[in-house]
């Protein structure tokens, strides 16, 4: 059957606790899906597991990541590779609700160009984040929806749906860390596409080590969070005056 959403599993030597988290994925998405985990390495410990888990479900598929190491390359690899037109990212560790996956697919089905679960819309809740993290990611997100209009209160969290089809015509330039989410939202605003979000409950990771490097990637968050607040681009005002 034709899938209907791509969920892109982003992993780095997660080892056998990825199974955990696949089945639950597996479990949780009812639509019509393909699930592609993508590893920066063939020796990444996560693969030998994926592979168990592969051959009890035909949804599963692993893939090396060709653009070189790092978060934002994998998402971008991941994109190259999915086949269905609604796209969801999320990473191995955990922390996002698989059970979600499908109401933001359809969101993004009715017409959003992104769907975002958002940790601090009312009813959200990011349990377990270290302080300085979740005090950052909040003051990001709360200021972008409300100063820059970005449609999400939580314009940092990885976890959204995309149109596939928005994503090849804007393209992702970022290179590293997770700020994909976010150079995402920035550029929906700039053209003025609809952006939507559910409230979602995310839980820090209980095993392994995180993989969020703060300092080494603000940089590059802040580069797409002062580009929301720029001029609309020109495709956008074309398309307001008619033309």
């Amino acid at each position: 059957m034709t899938p209907r959403v791509s969920v892109i599993v982003t992993a780095y030597n997660e080892g056998e606790e990825i199974v955990v988290h696949l089945k639950r994925l597996l479990e949780a998405v009812r639509l019509p899906s393909e699930v592609i985990v993508v590893c920066d390495s063939p020796l990444d410990s996560s693969i030998r597991f994926v592979e168990k888990v592969m051959l009890d479900d035909p949804r599963v598929s692993v893939a090396i990541n060709e653009l070189g190491p790092g978060p934002a390359r994998a998402i971008r690899y991941g994109f190259s590779r999915a086949s269905a037109p609604v796209v969801v990212v999320t990473m191995a560790d955990g922390c996002d609700d698989p059970y979600q996956i499908d109401d933001l697919a359809r969101l993004v089905e009715r017409g959003v160009v992104i769907a975002a679960a958002s940790r601090y819309a009312r009813s959200g809740q990011a349990i377990g984040a270290p302080v300085l993290k979740g005090f950052m990611s909040k003051v990001a997100g709360s200021s972008l929806k409300l100063l820059a209009n970005v449609g999400t209160w939580d314009a940092t969290n990885s976890f959204k749906a995309y149109s596939r089809a928005f994503v090849e015509e804007v393209g992702i330039e970022s290179d590293a860390g997770f700020e994909v989410g976010l150079e995402l939202v920035a550029k929906a605003r700039r053209l003025h596409r609809p952006v939507a979000e559910i409230p979602t409950i995310w839980l820090e990771r209980t095993g392994g080590e995180s993989k969020f490097r703060m300092i080494e990637w603000l940089p590059r968050y802040l580069r797409w969070y002062f580009y929301a607040f720029g001029r609309d681009s020109g495709q956008a005002k074309k398309s307001r005056n008619g033309g």
